[in-house]
C-alpha cells in the first residue's frame, strides 16, 4: 500500500449521510453493523507486502480461507447471494456465509449514516499492508458520491480490473459507457464495477391520481408531470384536494444537483462552487414550501417521519426514485394492497446513485474476487435475473433493451406496470454530473444548512455562512467557497 494512500483517504474522506446509490441504510433507517476485523500492525506500510498476496494467487497460487466484503447495508449480500452458485449457505444472522469449497465470506456492514462506514473502511484500508490473511479487505462496495476517492490511481486501494483477469472492453463491454467511465481512474483504467444504472423516475400512487385527476394511466400523469412548470400546476391540483405533490424539499435535491454543470471541487483546486442548479433547488424549494405543496411534518430524508410518508396513511402523491429505491425503500415501507403505485416521467431527467464492486488492492482472494464481480456485474442471465425480482435497471444495455419490451418484467408492486420503458427513456435524456471526490458532503451539508432555511429556523445568509462553517470543518483544506 502506498505512503500516499493516508493523506489521500484523510484529506477527501467524506462522511455518507445521504444515500448516494443505492441503500444508505436499509428501510426503516436500521443497518446491520459488525466490528471491523482486527488488522495486525496498523503502522506499515510497504506496498510489496500488500499486493504480495494478490500476485501469488494470481500466479497460481492458493486462496485464503475468509473473503471480507465490506458494505453499508445489506443489499449487496443479498444481491450476490442471488447469483453468486458458489455460496452454500447463509448464517441466521446474515454475517457469514460458506461456499462450497469451504471459503467464508464475512460480511462486514456498518451504516453510512455519520460517516461509520467509510471511516471503518478507510481504517481497515490503511491497515491493509500488516493485516492478517483472514482480516485483509478483499472486496468493498462505495458508492457513486465517493467512488472517485477509492478509484484515485494514486491511492491505490482499488485493484485494476484488468489485474484480476476481466478485460472491460470485452468482458464488461454491454455496462453502459458512463457507468465504465466513472469506475475509471484518471488515466482511463477501470477499477471497479457496478451492476446498476440509476435513471430516475416519478413514482405516484395511483389511488390519488383516480380521485383528484380521474386517472391513474402513467402516460396521463406524465402530462401532468412534464416539467417543473407544469408540475407546479400539479400540485396546486393535489393541495386542493388535501395532497402533497412530494414529501419533503430533499426529494426534489438529486433533480437539480445530479444535473450540475461543474463539478463541485475541481481536480487540484480547494474551491468550492456551488452551481446555480443547487440555489435554483433552493428558491424553488422555498416557494412550493410556503405555498404547501410539502408535507410539513417530513423534514428530510432517511428518517421516520419519511417512511410513514410512503404508507397508506400519508396524503403524499408522488417520489422521486430510481429502480433501487422502489425495491429497497417503497416497498417495505408500503402498508397497503399491492399495485397501488405506478411509475412516470419526472419533470427533469436525473440520474441517483449506483453501488459500485471494488477489488480491494493486497487481497488474498483474486479469483474469488474476480468471479463474484463478473457475476453480479458482468453475467447477462444473472443482471437479467436481478432485474426481474428486485426491478432493478441493471447495467447491461441488452437486458435492459429487451425488458422494455417484455411482459415478464411487469411489476406487482407497480400494479402490473412495466416500468423499464420509463427508466430508459430517463436514461436517455440524463447528461452525467460531473463527479469529484467532495461530492458526498457537499450534497449533504449544503442540505443540512438549507433545510434549517426552509423550515424556517434561520434565515438565508445564516444558511450559506452556516454551509461555509460546516464544509471547512469537514474539509479543512478547503480555502474558498465561491456562490453563483
Amino acid at each position: 500500500m502506498k505512503k500516499k494512500l493516508l493523506s489521500v483517504l484523510l484529506t477527501t474522506a467524506v462522511l455518507a449521510g445521504t444515500l448516494a446509490g443505492c441503500g444508505g441504510s436499509d428501510a426503516g433507517g436500521a443497518a446491520q453493523s459488525t466490528e471491523t476485523p482486527a488488522a495486525s500492525d496498523g503502522g506499515s506500510e510497504d506496498a510489496g507486502s500488500a499486493d504480495a498476496g494478490s500476485d501469488a494467487a494470481a500466479a497460481g497460487g492458493d486462496e485464503g480461507k475468509v473473503i471480507n466484503i465490506y458494505s453499508f447495508n445489506d443489499e449487496l449480500r443479498t444481491r450476490i447471494t442471488a447469483v453468486y452458485p458458489e455460496i452454500e449457505n447463509t448464517s441466521d444472522d446474515g454475517t457469514v456465509s460458506t461456499l462450497n469449497d469451504g471459503t467464508e465470506i464475512h460480511w462486514i456492514i456498518n451504516p453510512n449514516q455519520d460517516g461509520v462506514y467509510q471511516d471503518k473502511l478507510d481504517e481497515a484500508l490503511m491497515n491493509q499492508a500488516g493485516a492478517a490473511a483472514d482480516d485483509k479487505v478483499d472486496l468493498f462496495a462505495a458508492e457513486l458520491d465517493y467512488i472517485v476517492k477509492y478509484t484515485d490511481a494514486d491511492a491505490d486501494v482499488a485493484m485494476p480490473l484488468a489485474d484480476l483477469g476481466i478485460n472491460p472492453d470485452s468482458d464488461l463491454a454491454d455496462q453502459f459507457a458512463f457507468t465504465k467511465t466513472v469506475a475509471s481512474d484518471v488515466n482511463g483504467v477501470q477499477r471497479a464495477s457496478t451492476w446498476q444504472a440509476c435513471p430516475g423516475v416519478l413514482v405516484y400512487r395511483r389511488d390519488i391520481a383516480k380521485e383528484v385527476f380521474g386517472t391513474d394511466d402513467p402516460v396521463e400523469i406524465g402530462k401532468k408531470t412534464a416539467d417543473w412548470a407544469t408540475m407546479k400546476t400539479t400540485a396546486e391540483e393535489l393541495k386542493a384536494k388535501g395532497y402533497y405533490a412530494f414529501s419533503c424539499y430533499a426529494d426534489t435535491f438529486r433533480t437539480y444537483a445530479n444535473n450540475i454543470a461543474g463539478p463541485w471541487v475541481e481536480a487540484g483546486s480547494t474551491t468550492i462552487k456551488v452551481d446555480q442548479k443547487i440555489i435554483d433547488w433552493v428558491n424553488d424549494s422555498k416557494e412550493w414550501m410556503d405555498a404547501g405543496y410539502f408535507d410539513p411534518t417530513v423534514t428530510g430524508q432517511w428518517n421516520a417521519d419519511w417512511f410513514t410518508a410512503m404508507s397508506s396513511s400519508s396524503k403524499v402523491f408522488a417520489f422521486l426514485f430510481p429502480a433501487w429505491g422502489i425495491d429497497t425503500q417503497m416497498v417495505p415501507n408500503w402498508d397497503g394492497e399491492e399495485g397501488a403505485w405506478a411509475v412516470t416521467n419526472a419533470p427533469l431527467p436525473y440520474n441517483w446513485g449506483g453501488t459500485y464492486l471494488v477489488a480491494a488492492t493486497g487481497t488474498d482472494n483474486p479469483t474469488h474476487v474476480k468471479e463474484i464481480i463478473m457475476a453480479l456485474t458482468g453475467n447477462q442471465d444473472n443482471l437479467t435475473k436481478v432485474a426481474k425480482e428486485y426491478t432493478e435497471f441493471t447495467n447491461a444495455q441488452t437486458v435492459m433493451d429487451a425488458a422494455a419490451n417484455g411482459t415478464e418484467f411487469n411489476s406487482a408492486f407497480l400494479g402490473g406496470q412495466n416500468p423499464y420503458g420509463y427508466f430508459a427513456d430517463s436514461l436517455s435524456s440524463i447528461k452525467m454530473a460531473p463527479l469529484s471526490s467532495y461530492d458526498q458532503g457537499c450534497v449533504e451539508l449544503i442540505q443540512n444548512a438549507f433545510g434549517d432555511y426552509l423550515q424556517g429556523q434561520i434565515d438565508y445568509d445564516t444558511a450559506k455562512a452556516n454551509f461555509e462553517t460546516a464544509i471547512k470543518e469537514r474539509y479543512p483544506e478547503i480555502t474558498e467557497i465561491q456562490w453563483p
